[in-house]
Formats: structure tokens, sequence, C-alpha cells
């Protein structure tokens, strides 16, 4: 029923509380194409605080050897991953996309479950409530929000109730 299967990782052990459900989902179907995918900001004046604690004026160059560090990060995570998953015997590709200037990762995510025909999103829960998810947002309630495919939301385990 789902061939392909998207699971947006931001680098947390939270979103990857999602893969034991990923397993389950593909389990019953072999043809089942699994997509890691991981959303890459442009590195910014914001972005270098929230890395480094501070803000600096970085030259270009500045800017594009510090997109292509955290770009390779970014790639050993999902290759890592994928590989644990391969060796469950899936299909496991991995994608890094980076946010276009007014999207945020839920955007970015959304925008590739759609052009790539995905079946079926796959994502964990921070567990933000309240203020925190109003003031910070919540990327997993805004894919689940405006998304027109169907989102399998999973609740890390030391969040259950």
């Amino acid at each position: 029923m789902y061939n392909k299967i998207l699971v947006p990782l931001d680098g947390s052990k939270l979103s990857e509380s999602s893969l034991i459900h990923v397993k389950a989902v593909a389990a019953g179907n072999p043809a089942t194409e699994i997509v890691l995918l991981t959303v890459s900001e442009a590195f910014t004046a914001q972005l270098s605080e929230a890395l480094y604690g501070a803000t600096f004026d970085a030259t270009p160059v500045i800017v594009q050897e510090e997109s292509d560090r955290i770009r390779q990060k970014a790639k050993e995570y999902l290759g890592n991953i994928a590989d644990a998953l391969k060796k469950d015997g899936l299909v496991v590709r991995t994608i890094i996309k980076k946010a276009e200037a007014n999207q945020g990762a839920a955007e970015t995510i959304i925008d590739y479950a759609k052009d790539n025909k995905v079946d079926l999103i796959i994502m964990s829960s921070h567990g933000r409530s309240g203020i925190s998810r109003w003031t910070l947002g919540s990327v997993t309630d805004k894919v689940i929000r405006h998304s027109g495919i169907p989102v399998l939301t999973t609740i890390p385990e030391g969040l259950k109730d």
C-alpha cells in the first residue's frame, strides 16, 4: 500500500525514534522505498549564533565552507542510518534538501513529498506543548496540518504518558 515512505530526520535522537515504526510499516512490503530526508538551512548570521553562540560577518567563502561542512555532516548522518536500515533488508535512499529562501523545514518536507509521489510521511513529535509549541512552532504539527499526504506521527518513548 505504501510504496514510498518519507522519513524526515533532524539529527536528534527524538526524530530517530520514528525509525522503529518505519521498519514495522515497511516490513510487510519489500517493494517499499524509504527516503530519509534532512532539510539543510543556508548558513546565516542566525544559524551561526545558534551553532556557535555568536554572530559574525561571514565572507561568501566562509558561508560556502560552512554550508559544505554542514551538508557533509548531514550526508554522513543519513548514510549511517541508511546503512543500518539496509541491513534489515529495506530499500533506502537519502536526500538533503536545502530550504528555499522563504521556507522552513515543514514546507520543504511537504513540497518534497508532493513532488516525489510519497505515499506516507513518518515522523516523530518532539513533544512540545503549550507556550513552547506556540513560540517555537512544530515542524511535525505544520506537516500534519498542511500536507495532503498521510502522516504517521510517533511519540518518543520518554515523552509518552
